[in-house]
């Protein structure tokens, strides 16, 4: 059910408080369900990728239509540990980025 506009005000002036309370604190609930979420990717998606290696091996010969499904999640879940890897890349250098704005606060200024 979704927020009426009072709801959604009371829920950013809350939201807002606690990023000025304690920044870093804030960021660190705000990342942690990235990381806890990837992980869980991308052990589905290594999962994945053993299965499809399986399924290829022990049906090269007799049923090629499966060996070629086992290669096709193959590929899927190389593209998706690809793809997790990236955003945690993503992620890590925005914290970066953030980090370095910290401590040099007027370098990022035009002036």
């Amino acid at each position: 059910m979704p927020l009426d506009d009072r709801e959604q005000r009371i829920l950013e002036e809350i939201e807002r408080q606690f990023y000025e309370d304690d920044p870093q604190l804030a960021e660190t609930v705000r990342t942690a369900g990235l990381a806890s979420g990837s992980g869980r990717q991308l052990k589905w998606a290594l999962l994945g990728l053993i299965g499809g290696a399986a399924l290829m091996l022990v049906f090269f010969t007799r049923l090629t239509l499966v060996a070629l499904a086992g290669f096709v999640l193959m590929v899927l879940s190389v593209a998706w540990i690809v793809a997790i890897a990236r955003r945690r890349a993503g992620v890590a250098s925005e914290r970066a980025w953030k980090d370095r704005l910290r401590r040099h606060p007027g370098s990022g200024r035009q002036g």
